[in-house]
């Protein structure tokens, strides 16, 4: 039997070290890199110096420490390899398997929502949406996501933005529900939405909040694989699945 993988944990503590640098941040200063990763000076110096020696990290001249060019040139190999389908259409599948209702990801187009990719469910009464259909923002759960994490006003989008998530049962077709969450890319950035819709009947409490469980991990993948930061969705759903 195998033994199972185990983090070694020099490199977990180095990679940890690259990770605490946030969006717009040029350098941070050793003890800044102490706090953050909760290592001790010594230590956070010596495996700063290490991922400096790879080009990693850099050391600027007043000793603040900024992100090196090697990061750059993996970033370009992972960007002319990566191709989001080969993550969205099975991720879909499954979730619409899990939840027994179509899945979808809405990205933003110009004064609309365009479904991207999308998995129908396979009961005889399903919500039917066309690849590549543009969609008004302002109606549905996938939209009001979208419209909400883009900044617009008002309270509806302070409440999405508060929850993380967005339920509409008839808003845009009286025979539709839908629950959605957005996706993020490059740290912070929106990408668009993650969503399941089906007949309003179909989503009670208790189906919306096991639907809602599954969505976020499943947003999870797909935000990381954009590079995106998984932490908005919360510790639940960064733990492994059941």
């Amino acid at each position: 039997m195998a033994k199972p993988i185990e983090n070694v944990s020099t490199v977990d503590r180095a990679l940890t070290l690259l990770l605490v640098f946030r969006d717009q941040e040029k350098s941070l200063a050793l003890a800044e890199l102490s706090r953050r990763t909760g290592l001790d000076k010594s230590t956070a110096l010596r495996l700063a110096r290490t991922l400096a020696a790879h080009h990693f990290l850099e050391q600027n001249p007043d000793t603040s420490w900024r992100l090196g060019p090697a990061l750059l040139r993996l970033s370009g190999y992972y960007q002319s390899t990566f191709d989001i389908r080969d993550t969205a259409e099975p991720l879909l599948r499954d979730l619409s398997a899990e939840t027994g209702e179509s899945a979808a990801i809405y990205v933003p187009e110009a004064d609309g929502r365009v479904c991207l990719f999308r998995h129908d469910s396979q009961q005889s009464i399903r919500h039917h949406v066309r690849v590549g259909e543009v969609l008004p923002l302002e109606l549905g759960a996938p939209g009001r996501n979208i419209m909400a994490f883009s900044g617009a006003e008002g309270a509806v989008y302070d409440e999405i933005r508060a929850k993380g998530y967005y339920f509409t049962a008839g808003e845009r077709d009286p025979q539709v529900a839908s629950l959605a969450v957005p996706i993020f890319a490059d740290a912070n950035r929106l990408f668009g939405a993650l969503a399941v819709t089906g007949p309003p009947n179909r989503f009670d409490t208790a189906k919306i909040n096991k639907h809602l469980t599954k969505l976020r991990k499943s947003a999870v993948i797909l935000t990381r694989s954009l590079g995106g930061d998984p932490a908005f969705y919360g510790a639940t759903a960064l733990s492994p699945p059941d």
